[in-house]
């Protein structure tokens, strides 16, 4: 090797380090340019009822028999606090039958935090599920609803929330399952109001990932889902399928003293840190941890002061994987660097690990079946077994799990899943009674 190609190396590997993170403060930190639609969703205010349709657009759908829309509608945080997030929306052509379409409500796995990365505002978002890092995937995120084609044959309407913050005001709550579940129980209400779509009041709630995790969250809101004086009262969920969720609340003990809060954050930072792409997601969880509670935690509580700034700015103008890409590219092996020594209000941070999960102690508001891959790194399976195990000790709970054959990893789960969690689905539509996911191993 050269004495150039040597310099050259050792230059490139220094680099993370050779100069002090310049950020801006947030009033400074450009906001990703939108499609018209969320540039005009972006300037309104949270008022009306939860579920009211306050902005909606007709678009195109190259699905046979259907038609599509883009929406924005009222929804609210796990605070109660209101919001509004986007979607869109597939239904049948033609006249619904007496009584409504059943309502399909997807709610899609992680795409950033930033106020661009909304899977409704690709050119064509009424397709069937794209998956970006599979062969066939044409865009770079997520997006499109699953078995969409299937749902439309057999008289469905769907939904797929963009959830609030991804192409609506406000900060995205990233993994707060809590908020995410309540952004799915509202899109199942807003299409209810809209006259062409010809929605009925049976719903099922269907997620992957992220939207897994949001998927079992709404599961567990019994109240929510009751309240009266929405935009569409009594919808009626009869299940419930999630691909591969997250609950942290289930793997992550809860907090009795500063201790056992330090410790719960020692194996949480060692889990997800062990390259860039991990800490990309792991970051971006406290990030949206923080929008939930914003009185109560700090970045700074977690990140040193540079840290904290470059990831704010990374994540309020990134999706996921550009996120990643340019922290790799930033800090290199240098990553950890940006996380404190000395993490402050430990204690606080656990409990609402806790607190914006899934709910841990209710029992689902209908039957729930989980599919999941063994090979699964990225959400290790440990989360939806402890899940499972804690709501089958409640009386009248019904949750399955099934492993899908071979050897199945995060990323193939939603399209082997398909072959199972149809029939499923329609016999939950028919009025079947579930098998009890509870009785078996």
């Amino acid at each position: 090797m050269s004495i150039t190609s040597r310099l050259l190396i050792a230059a490139l590997s220094a680099a993370p380090c050779l100069a002090p993170i310049a950020a801006m403060a947030d009033d400074a930190i450009a906001r990703p340019m939108l499609p018209p639609f969320y540039e005009s969703v972006m300037k309104m205010k949270p008022e009306g009822k939860l579920g009211q349709v306050i902005r909606q657009e007709k678009i195109a759908t190259s699905i046979k028999g259907a038609e599509a829309w883009r929406i924005a509608y009222v929804s609210s945080d796990l605070n109660d606090v209101k919001t509004i997030s986007t979607a869109v929306v597939v239904a049948p052509e033609g006249k619904a039958p007496k009584g409504g379409r059943p309502v399909v409500i997807w709610s899609h796995g992680t795409t950033g935090g930033a106020a661009n990365c909304g899977p409704s505002q690709v050119l064509d978002p009424a397709k069937p599920l794209n998956l970006y890092f599979r062969i066939g995937g044409d865009s770079w995120t997520d997006y499109g609803l699953p078995a969409l084609e299937q749902f439309i044959k057999s008289g469905y309407v769907v939904v797929g929330t963009d959830y609030q913050g991804l192409g609506s005001p406000g900060k995205h709550q990233y993994l707060v399952a809590r908020t995410q579940g309540r952004d799915a129980i509202n899109a199942g209400r807003a299409v209810g109001t809209i006259k062409e779509v010809g929605a009925g009041k049976k719903a099922l709630g269907i997620g992957w990932s992220q939207g897994g995790g949001s998927t079992i969250a709404a599961a567990g809101q019994p109240d929510y889902i009751a309240q009266k004086g929405t935009a569409r009262d009594g919808l009626e969920f009869v299940g419930f399928v999630a691909m591969a969720p997250d609950d942290m609340a289930a793997v992550v003990p809860k907090p009795t003293d500063a201790a056992s809060a330090k410790n719960a954050i020692d194996e949480l930072t060692q889990t997800f840190s062990g390259n860039v792409f991990e800490f990309a997601h792991f970051a971006m969880m406290l990030w949206g941890i923080q929008a939930a509670y914003p009185d109560k935690l700090k970045y700074t509580d977690v990140y040193t002061e540079d840290g904290a700034k470059a990831l704010d700015e990374v994540y309020r103008t990134k999706c996921i994987h550009a996120s990643s890409d340019t922290l790799s590219y930033t800090f290199g092996n240098n990553y950890k660097t940006l996380m404190r020594a000395d993490r402050q209000n430990e204690l606080a941070w656990a409990q609402a690990f806790q607190t914006v999960s899934v709910p841990n102690d209710v029992k689902p508001v209908a039957p729930v079946m989980i599919y999941y891959g063994n090979n699964d790194t990225t959400l290790p399976p440990i989360q939806h077994e402890l899940y499972r195990k804690n709501m089958c000790a409640i009386a009248g709970a019904n949750v399955g799990r099934m492993q899908l054959p071979g050897n199945q990893d995060h990323f193939s789960t939603p399209g082997l899943s398909e072959q199972y969690y149809l029939p499923w689905i329609a016999d939950r539509f028919a009025g079947k009674s579930a098998p009890d996911g509870c009785a078996s191993n």
